[in-house]
C-alpha cells in the first residue's frame, strides 16, 4: 500500500499565496480565501486518489504554519492577543503569525534542519488548554464528501511541546514538557470527535524522535499513546523524518499498543535498517518505510529502492511494508508537468511533488507483484543519463578543489586588529547603522524584470530603470543619514537564485515553488553539476552605487553555505564537495568587488545553522566544512576590506563558535523576533571580538517599532557588548515589506543610534 506523509499546501501556481497577500492587502474576503483553500485541498486529495494512493493525509494543509494550527487547535493563544475564546478566528490566528500594528508576532525559527519556518508555541505553568479549532475533523468531513477517506495529520503532542518555548513569565527551569498532562485531554478530545466521524487511522507526526533526546523524555511518548490510545485503538501511524531514528526511540514505539505503524526515514536515515534488524517488528504492526525523497526534486532510483523495499519484506513480510515518502512533500516543488524551461533530458532526471507521489504507488505495485516494467525502464535510463552526461562533470573544477590543499584558509591578521585597520579607512560612528541589503521590491521593479526576460523591453532600458532605483534607494539612506549603505538589490528577483543564474552547474525552473513561511515562497536553484563563475556578477552594480555616494557600500552576496542550502543540490557527491565548489566561485567575485574600490562586503551565510544535522555526532564535521567554505570566500581580501555576514532566523546559541571561527569582521543577525535570545550566549561568558548586529527590530511583521523599544533591544546588548562592536540594524533584509512601513522603522532606527550615541557621551 501507498502512503504519502504531507503534501505542499500553495498550489502549482502558488494560488495560496495570492490568495493570503489579497486577503492581507484587504482585496477580497474571507470567505473568498476559504474558497480558495477549499479547492486546493480537494484537487490535491482526489489526485492522490486517481494515483491510487492508499493512505491519503488530510489536515496537513495550513493557511500559515501547522504548528500554529497546533497551537490554535489546543488553545494557547499568548495573552497578548486578547483572546477570550471560544474559537480562534483569523484575526487573531494571523496576529499570532504576523503581529499586527500594536501587537508583535510570535517567534518563528526553522523547522529542524529545513529551510521551512514555524511559529514557536509559546507556553508557561498558567497556559490552559481547550479545543479551540476543529480544522482536523472539517477536513476530514470536506473529504469525505468527496468520496475519499483521509487520514488525519496531528503534529504529535510530545513533540509539539518539545518545540515551544517558555513565556517570558514562566520561572527559570520551566519545561514546556511539564504540561503534558493538560495538554492530552484535548487531543483526546477531538480524536473522540473524529472516530465518532469515521476516520479510523491518525497520523501523528514525532519528528522530535530523531533528535539527541534524554532517555527520560521517551517515558512522554509512551505515555501519550498509552492515554490517547485507550479510546482509539490501534490505529495510531507515528512518522518520524529527517535522520536516523535511534534504538531508544525505536524500542519505545514499538512498545506502545496504540502504535499500528511507524513511519521513518530511509533517504536521511539508513542507518535505521540496522536498527529494525536488530530489533524486528512485532507482529501486529506494520512499517512505512520512506524511500522516496521528499526533500529534493531528483527522480528517485526505482530499482535502488525496490532492492531496499525487498530486504525489508524479508524480513517483515510484504503486507507489512508499506511505501511512503521520507518526510511531507512540503519541502519540494509540486508538479513538474508546469516547468516549461527545462530541457527533456534535464526533466528525465526529476520528480516534483505530484511525480513523487506516482513513484511511491510504482514501488508500492512493484512490491506487490505489479511492476510497471515500461516505468521502472524509463527510469533506470534517466538514471544512467545523468551518472554519465558531461553536462554534470567538469574536469577544470575538479582540479581547482584538489588544488586547495590542507590550508585552513584563515586571514592572517587577527579580527581585532583588521577592525582597527578598517576604521581608519571607514571612518564610521560608534553604533553605526546599516540595513541587511534588500530595499521594498516594487510591482515596477518585478515588472522591469519580467519585460527584459521577455524582451519587451532593451537591455539598455532595463539597465536605465534599475540605475535609476538604486539612485532613489542611494539618496533616500544618505537622507536617512544611515552610515554604511546598499545599493536595495533591486536587479536581484531572490538572493540565492539571482547567483545561481550566472553560475555553470545550476539550471531553473519556471514553477518550482516551496513554501519557506506563511504565504513566502521560494524558488530554489537546482544544482545538477561541477560549479563554476564564468564572470563578475555583482561589480557593475556595486561600483555603480558607490559611485553615487561617499559613504561605505556594501557589495552583497550570498554565502557557499547558503547558496547549497537554499538550493535543490545534486546527491550523486558529497555536499560538502559541492559547497567547495560554490565557495571558489564566490570568493572570485570577492575579490573582483575589492578590485573596484567596494570596501565593506557582505557575505550572507542565513541558512549555516539551517544545515547542522539534527544528531551531534555528526555536526562537527559539517560545521567544520561549512566554515572552511565560508573563510574560503575571503581569504584573498586585504586587512582594511571589512567582511560582513548576516544570519537569520535560527537558534544560534549551539554554533556561536562556529560563527566565531568564521572570522568575519562584523555580523548582523535576527535578535528582536527570539525574545533576544541571543542575549543568553554573551551572558553567559562567550567573548566575540568582531563587530556584532543584534536586529533591533522584526522586518516580517507591518508593525513599525517605536525609538525607544529599539533603543531599548540596543541597551540590553549593551549591557554585555562592548559599545565599539555594536552596529545597529534590522532583523532582515526589508524587501518583503512596503516603503510606507520601512521609512518611519528606519527614522526610529536612526533616532535609536543617535540617542544612544548620546547617552554614552554624556555617561563619559
Amino acid at each position: 500500500m501507498a502512503h504519502i506523509v504531507g503534501y505542499p499546501r500553495m498550489g502549482a501556481k502558488r494560488e495560496l499565496k495570492f490568495a493570503l497577500e489579497s486577503f492581507w492587502d484587504g482585496k477580497s474576503s474571507a470567505e473568498d480565501l476559504k474558497k480558495v483553500a477549499k479547492d486546493l485541498r480537494a484537487l490535491i486529495w482526489n489526485q492522490q486518489k486517481d494515483a491510487g494512493v492508499f493512505w491519503i493525509p488530510s489536515n496537513t494543509f495550513s493557511y500559515y504554519d501547522h504548528v500554529l494550527d497546533t497551537t490554535a487547535m489546543v488553545g494557547a493563544v499568548p495573552e497578548r492577543y486578547g483572546w477570550n475564546g471560544p474559537s480562534v478566528e483569523f484575526d487573531t490566528y494571523f496576529s499570532m503569525a504576523r503581529g499586527n500594528k500594536t501587537t508583535p508576532a510570535m517567534e518563528m525559527t526553522k523547522w529542524f534542519d529545513t529551510n521551512y519556518h514555524y511559529i514557536v508555541p509559546e507556553l508557561g505553568p498558567e497556559t490552559k488548554f481547550s479545543l479551540s479549532s476543529r480544522k482536523a475533523l472539517e477536513e476530514y468531513k470536506e473529504a469525505l464528501e468527496l468520496g475519499i477517506k483521509t487520514v488525519p495529520v496531528f503534529v504529535g503532542p510530545v513533540s509539539y511541546l518539545l518545540m515551544s518555548k517558555p513565556t517570558r513569565d514562566a520561572p527559570k527551569g520551566f519545561d514546556p514538557l511539564s504540561l503534558l498532562d493538560s495538554l492530552l485531554p484535548v487531543y483526546k478530545e477531538i480524536l473522540a470527535e473524529l472516530k465518532a466521524a469515521g476516520a479510523h487511522g491518525i497520523q501523528f507526526d514525532e519528528p522530535t524522535l530523531v533528535l539527541d533526546l534524554d532517555s527520560s523524555k521517551y517515558g512522554a511518548f509512551k505515555k501519550a499513546y498509552d492515554y490517547l490510545g485507550a479510546d482509539f485503538g490501534a490505529g495510531f501511524l507515528i512518522e518520524t523524518y529527517f535522520a536516523d531514528l535511534p534504538a531508544e526511540a525505536y524500542k519505545t514505539l514499538i512498545g506502545i499498543e496504540s502504535v499500528g505503524a511507524i513511519g521513518v526515514d530511509l533517504v536521511r536515515g539508513t542507518k535505521t535498517l540496522e536498527v529494525i534488524k536488530e530489533y524486528g517488528l512485532p507482529e501486529k504492526k506494520k512499517l512505512l518505510a520512506g524511500v522516496v525523497d521528499g526533500r529534493n526534486i531528483w527522480a528517485n532510483d526505482l530499482a535502488a529502492s525496490l532492492a531496499v523495499l525487498e530486504g525489508l519484506t524479508a524480513q517483515l513480510g510484504k503486507d507489512r511494508v508499506l511505501v511512503s515518502t521520507s518526510c511531507s512533500l512540503l519541502h519540494t516543488a509540486v508538479d513538474l508537468r508546469n516547468e516549461t524551461k527545462l530541457d527533456d533530458e534535464m526533466k528525465s532526471w526529476m520528480a516534483f511533488a505530484y511525480q513523487k507521489v506516482h513513484e511511491v504507488v510504482a514501488l508500492s505495485n512493484a512490491l506487490k507483484g505489479n511492476k510497471d516494467e515500461e516505468f521502472f525502464a524509463a527510469n533506470a535510463s534517466a538514471q544512467a543519463s545523468r551518472k554519465n552526461s558531461p553536462r554534470v562533470h567538469n574536469t577544470a573544477v575538479q582540479e581547482a578543489i584538489k588544488n586547495l590543499g590542507n590550508s585552513d584558509h584563515r586571514r592572517a591578521t587577527p579580527v581585532v586588529n583588521r577592525l582597527e585597520e578598517q576604521q581608519k579607512k571607514l571612518n564610521l560612528p560608534i553604533l553605526p547603522t546599516t540595513t541587511i541589503g534588500s530595499f521594498p521590491q516594487t510591482i515596477e521593479l518585478r515588472r522591469v524584470r519580467r519585460e527584459v526576460k521577455s524582451k519587451k523591453i532593451t537591455e539598455e532600458e532595463y539597465i536605465k530603470a534599475i540605475q535609476t532605483e538604486i539612485q532613489n534607494v542611494v539618496k533616500l539612506q544618505e537622507e536617512l543619514d544611515l552610515d554604511v549603505l546598499v545599493h536595495g538589490e533591486p536587479e536581484r528577483n531572490d538572493m540565492v537564485e539571482y547567483f545561481g543564474e550566472q553560475l555553470q552547474g545550476f539550471v531553473f525552473t519556471a514553477n518550482g515553488w516551496v513554501q519557506s513561511y506563511g504565504s513566502r515562497c521560494v524558488k530554489p536553484p537546482v544544482i545538477f553539476g561541477d560549479v563554476s563563475r564564468p564572470s563578475s556578477m555583482t561589480v557593475f552594480w556595486s561600483k555603480y552605487a558607490q559611485s553615487l555616494t561617499s559613504r561605505p557600500m556594501k557589495g552583497m552576496l550570498t554565502g557557499p553555505v547558503t547558496i547549497l542550502n537554499w538550493s535543490f543540490v545534486r546527491n550523486d557527491q558529497p555536499r560538502s564537495a559541492t559547497c567547495l565548489q560554490i565557495a571558489l566561485a564566490i570568493k572570485d567575485e570577492v575579490e573582483d568587488l575589492e578590485a573596484n574600490g567596494i570596501t565593506v562586503i557582505q557575505i550572507d551565510e542565513a541558512a549555516l545553522r539551517e544545515g547542522l544535522p539534527l544528531r551531534k555526532s555528526e555536526q562537527a564535521a559539517y560545521q567544520d566544512w561549512a566554515v572552511h567554505s565560508f573563510r574560503i570566500t575571503t581569504c584573498g581580501v586585504k586587512d582594511t576590506t571589512q567582511i560582513h555576514t548576516h544570519m537569520c532566523y535560527s537558534n544560534f546559541n549551539d554554533i556561536i563558535h562556529s560563527i566565531i571561527d568564521m572570522d568575519a569582521d562584523v555580523i548582523t543577525i535576527e535578535n528582536s523576533r527570539s525574545d533576544e535570545k541571543l542575549l543568553s550566549v554573551f551572558r553567559e561568558g562567550v567573548k566575540y571580538a568582531a563587530g556584532i548586529g543584534p536586529g533591533v527590530y522584526d522586518i516580517h511583521s507591518p508593525r513599525i517599532p517605536p525609538t525607544e523599544e529599539m533603543a531599548d533591544r540596543a541597551r540590553k546588548m549593551l549591557a554585555v557588548l562592548e559599545s565599539k562592536v555594536l552596529w545597529i540594524n534590522p532583523d532582515c533584509g526589508l524587501k518583503t515589506r512596503k516603503y510606507a512601513e520601512v521609512v518611519p522603522a528606519l527614522t526610529n532606527l536612526v533616532a535609536a543610534a543617535k540617542q544612544l550615541r548620546a547617552e554614552l557621551a554624556s555617561a563619559k
